[in-house]
């Protein structure tokens, strides 16, 4: 009988591990428009964990470093506002940061791209707007 819970112990914690692991599984990112690129990858992370949000990590690269214009990541969590994590002109920026929405425990959506900050007298030019949702 102690064999029997053991391995029926053993067994819950087994798929339990495999469920996490499948929930906090890494996905590829890439977005780009003419001037700037983001390469990298994200996860959500699991509500257990502070903060529970969309995790990204990447690069994000001014990919014509001659124009005169910087770039930026812009991203909206849940119904906040639009945020900008400005990159670097004629350089890369490693980005790595967990987008959340501290009101509540589990952050269920995240929009994000990639803008080219063109000035104040003409409008920025920006990637397609990605959403990430958590099932």
């Amino acid at each position: 009988m102690r064999k029997f819970a053991t391995a029926v112990v053993a067994a819950g914690l087994f798929f339990g591990g495999m469920g996490v692991a499948v929930a906090n599984s890494t996905h590829k990112l890439a977005m780009e428009t003419p001037g700037v690129s983001f390469v990298g990858t994200y996860a959500w992370q699991p509500t257990t964990k502070a903060p529970s949000g969309l995790h990204v990590r990447g690069i994000l690269e001014d990919t014509t470093p001659d124009d005169g214009h910087n770039v930026y990541l812009r991203v909206k969590v849940e119904e906040y506002a639009w945020g900008h994590l400005k990159g670097v002109q004629r350089g890369e920026l490693k980005v790595d940061k967990v987008y959340y929405d501290g009101a509540v425990l589990k952050t269920k959506e995240v929009r994000m791209h990639v803008c080219i900050d063109r000035g104040s007298l003409r409008p920025d030019y920006c990637s397609p707007e990605r959403l990430f949702s958590r099932n």
